[in-house]
């Protein structure tokens, strides 16, 4: 299949490394990288009187940085499958997402975890939680700053088995099948047995990942999941954190604006998020 990906920058470092990251990941594959800037993505802290001039102005800075840009990855890439295109809009960042995932087939947005500005202490820039939770179409690959490429032999899925899976592990298997990875399931479990529910919704999920390597694994004596989830990456020797953003989610709870700026979730490794289906 030919990947179509969004790689939102601010022209950042981070956006940079994140962009990296993708072109060694998807290294193999036929790709068309869009790489996307938006005026309020770049400025969303300005106050600047706003004119035609100055938008004109702009636009000619930022389409010369985007072109900048584009050279550069092409020659990072080098790869005759890999394509690089550009997009610019004057409209918010996220507006301008869903519009290009609608227009160009995007299959995968993959960004960096904090913009030119953004705080260390922090789990994401607001631009990165604005996406997680606002996008719900397409899945988002958030790659910490400064990450530096590892063939993801091991990729995560951690599940408490209370929800039946079925299109959702697509984009796991979609995934896996880049450098045959092994997944791996893991349940943060709080009681000692599974519910006749959690039963078969992990017989149905062996059942799916059937042709896939992939392993099981149980976390026991864990009361915080943010404990629990860096404890197993870096026992498991985890490569790449998959999660589903369902309602009432781990992934809903550590975007919210409290827990971002208290305490946060600090991705280790690539955490890709996926879009609930039916929920």
């Amino acid at each position: 299949m030919k990947h179509h990906i969004i790689l939102p920058t601010d022209f950042s470092d981070n956006a940079f490394s994140a962009a990296l990251y993708a072109l060694k990941l998807y290294n193999n594959e036929q790709c068309t990288f869009y790489l996307l800037n938006t005026w309020m993505f770049t400025n969303s802290g300005s106050r600047t009187y706003i004119t035609s001039t100055y938008l004109d102005r702009l636009q000619e800075e930022t389409s010369q940085k985007l072109e900048e840009h584009k050279v550069l990855l092409e020659e990072k890439s080098n790869k005759a499958n890999h394509e690089f295109r550009t997009i610019f809009s004057k409209e918010p960042l996220v507006n301008t997402i869903k519009k290009a995932i609608k227009d160009q087939d995007i299959n995968l947005i993959i960004m960096g975890t904090k913009g030119a500005t953004g705080a260390k202490e922090f789990l994401f820039g607001s631009n990165t939680v604005n996406i997680i939770n606002k996008v719900k179409n397409c899945p988002i690959l958030v790659v910490p700053d400064g990450y530096e490429f590892i063939t993801p032999k091991k990729i995560a899925f951690p599940t408490d088995y209370n929800r039946f899976y079925g299109e959702e592990l697509v984009y796991i298997k979609q995934l896996s099948k880049l450098y045959n990875s092994k997944i791996t399931v893991v349940h943060i479990n709080e009681k000692k047995n599974l519910t006749d529910k959690q039963n078969y919704n992990l017989a149905m999920l062996k059942a799916y990942l059937e042709n896939y390597k992939h392993s099981f694994h149980w976390m026991t004596g864990f009361d915080n999941k943010e404990h629990a989830i860096k404890e197993f990456i870096k026992e498991l020797n985890i490569n790449i954190l998959t999660m589903i953003n369902y309602k009432h989610s781990f992934i809903e709870n550590i975007t919210k604006e409290p827990v971002v700026k208290n305490i946060g979730y600090h991705p280790t490794v690539p955490f890709l998020v996926i879009p609930c289906h039916g929920d």
